[in-house]
Order: C-alpha cells, then sequence, then structure tokens
C-alpha cells in the first residue's frame, strides 16, 4: 500500500470514531429527555387521576349520576 492510500484510510476511521462519539452522546441525551418525559407524563396521570376521583365523590366512572 502506497501511503497516500494509508493515510487516507487513518483519516476516515479518525472521522468516524468521532462521528460515532458524538452519535453516542446525542442518543444518551435523548434517552435523559425520554426518561423526564416519560416521569412527567406519570406524574400527570396520576394527577389527573386523582382530581377525576375527586370529581366524582366516590362514584364509579361507569355509572350516571342519580338526576339521570
Amino acid at each position: 500500500m502506497n501511503e497516500e492510500r494509508l493515510e487516507n484510510i487513518e483519516s476516515r476511521i479518525t472521522f468516524q470514531e468521532d462521528m460515532i462519539e458524538e452519535l453516542n452522546k446525542t442518543v444518551y441525551q435523548q434517552q435523559q429527555k425520554l426518561d423526564r418525559l416519560e416521569a412527567a407524563c406519570a406524574s400527570l396521570a396520576k394527577h389527573l387521576d386523582a382530581l377525576a376521583a375527586a370529581k366524582n365523590d366516590g362514584m364509579p366512572a361507569s355509572e350516571r349520576p342519580p338526576h339521570y
């Protein structure tokens, strides 16, 4: 192999390693954001359930109110 070709291959490998590192950082940051969003959704769902339970005053959601 000639020297120029070897240098070209080495520079491509270096570029690919840098790109892989950047992609790994991006995936990690996205996973952190996804975890925060899932926690927020779970918290909101619990809050909505609590509000619905308080509004129904103990009446099951499938039953009609007595005035119907």
